[in-house]
């Protein structure tokens, strides 16, 4: 994603590159003798990708998880394989301009994992959640929660109403590149669409410079395909 003159190289310090993946359903027939493993070896497959193409952030579509408690192994596999690949010395080359206070809003430590001091973090991976792995209970947490509080993962996206829905995007600038990322994780679909109908749904822009933000939406929901005789 670059929003710099068209002459310039693709390849330069305007440039986002961004590894988008969705529904690796991690843990999926897991206890299968022949399936078992499938999953994890298609995590690690992207986090290969992204780590060989030096890529600026990974944005993953939500459904991480196949279950909204994962089991222990599921779980330690993952955790394992983003220390393995998104940890390290690589600097991170964009900044974030937005409220990270409002993007991050499920944590106590509400900020991106890679400007924490306590973190070497070389790739950062934002996620929303999805049908799956949605957050649960009267705490409404679930397993991407536990990744964003062991500063794995930037979980964003999580609206805590279900009367009215504000989306403030995170503001990301990369040279003169600036992205404004929404993100929505799963809500019940008819919920959803009754929320749009009501205008219930916002979303806001940036004060300043409207024009020269590229806009990216993840969002995790069922669509319907019209189908036209």
């Amino acid at each position: 994603i670059s929003t710099a003159d068209e002459g310039q190289n693709m390849d330069d310090e305007d440039t986002f590159k961004i590894l988008i993946s969705t529904d690796i359903h991690l843990g999926y027939l897991e206890k299968d003798a022949i399936r078992g493993s499938d999953s994890f070896h298609t995590l690690k497959e992207i986090l290969e990708c992204a780590k060989e193409n030096q890529v600026d952030l990974i944005l993953l579509g939500g459904d991480l998880f196949h279950e909204n408690k994962p089991s222990r192994r599921c779980l330690h596999s993952c955790i394992t394989m983003l220390r393995e690949y998104c940890m390290g010395d690589s600097p991170v080359t964009f900044n974030i301009l937005s409220d990270q206070t409002i993007n991050f809003n499920t944590t106590q430590f509400p900020w991106v994992n890679y400007q924490d001091e306590n973190l070497n973090i070389s790739i950062p991976v934002f996620s929303i959640h999805g049908n799956h792995d949605d957050p649960t209970g009267a705490e409404g947490l679930c397993a991407l929660d536990l990744l964003s509080a062991s500063g794995l993962v930037n979980h964003f996206g999580h609206s805590h109403s279900v009367e009215r829905i504000e989306i403030s995007p995170i503001l990301l600038q990369k040279g003169s590149t600036k992205l404004a990322l929404y993100g929505l994780g799963s809500i019940p679909d008819e919920r959803l669409y009754r929320m749009f109908v009501n205008k219930q749904v916002t979303m806001l822009r940036p004060k300043e410079d409207q024009d020269n933000w590229f806009n990216l939406f993840a969002i995790h929901q069922n669509r319907c395909v019209l189908k036209h005789e």
